[in-house]
């Protein structure tokens, strides 16, 4: 690891400690103009995932429905509690192919991004210590009179994220401040997440809380609208 991902790792509860666990289950409330603009209003207000720490795996019950969702890099089920399969995708990212920002989700659509993208925040950083991960930093930045290290990471290619480069910036405490990176499936769409309200969660410190933005040129955002807002409520590891 480089120093600052060396710091980063040991802000967020230290790698000998995310090493012991398992998996984290969240109760969450994600909103915000995307699922608008994607014809899924309220689909994900009330939901519980389960992030695997060990492999690319997320599992999400949806709250007051016989419904969950089972995202993997190579396939996608939509299925009732019993196991019973509403609806299955192998190879899902492809299901994607000339999408843009504007362009309508189904359920499968919507369980992979939600899957990939969750999976890769509740992960970070210890994700980035993984074999096949590149990092380096790059220049600082200032925002609102703190200073920035940031962490330029390159995914290998079977891991599915929301894109291969991406850049995680870190405050004077070594915890992730903003995520910055574009979206794949959405035509390249430009996000960035910021993360707050940070909770000690059994020894790992874990943001609650996070927003999400367009940017425009030199990473400036775009305050309006409000693309994603992620509300954690109970959080939980094993």
């Amino acid at each position: 690891m480089n120093d600052l991902l060396e710091s980063a790792v040991a802000a967020h509860g230290g790698l000998d400690r995310w090493n012991q666990i398992t998996a984290i289950t969240v109760d969450a409330s994600i909103t915000g103009s995307l699922w608008h603009v994607k014809g899924k209003v309220d689909a994900l207000k009330d939901v519980r995932f389960e992030v695997d720490t060990k492999r690319q795996l997320l599992t999400m019950d949806y709250v007051g429905q016989d419904k969950r969702s089972v995202f993997e890099p190579l396939r996608v089920v939509i299925q009732r509690r019993d196991g019973v399969v509403i609806e299955a995708r192998d190879e899902p990212e492809r299901w994607f192919d000339g999408h843009q920002l504007e362009t309508p989700w189904d359920e499968v659509h919507l369980a992979y991004f939600s899957g990939e993208a969750l999976w890769t925040y509740l992960n970070m950083p210890f994700l980035y210590t993984w074999p096949g991960f590149i990092t380096e930093e790059i220049a600082a930045i200032e925002v609102d009179g703190e200073a920035w290290r940031r962490l330029k990471v390159t995914l290998p290619e079977h891991i599915k994220s929301d894109t291969r480069e991406q850049i995680s910036c870190f405050g004077p405490d070594g915890l992730l401040r903003r995520h910055d990176f574009t979206i794949d499936v959405i035509g390249g769409a430009t996000g960035m997440l910021y993360a707050s309200d940070y909770r000690d969660v059994d020894g790992i410190i874990v943001p609650a809380t996070r927003r999400g933005y367009a940017w425009q040129g030199d990473y400036q955002r775009v305050p309006e609208p409000l693309l994603v807002a992620i509300d954690m409520g109970e959080i939980t590891i094993r």
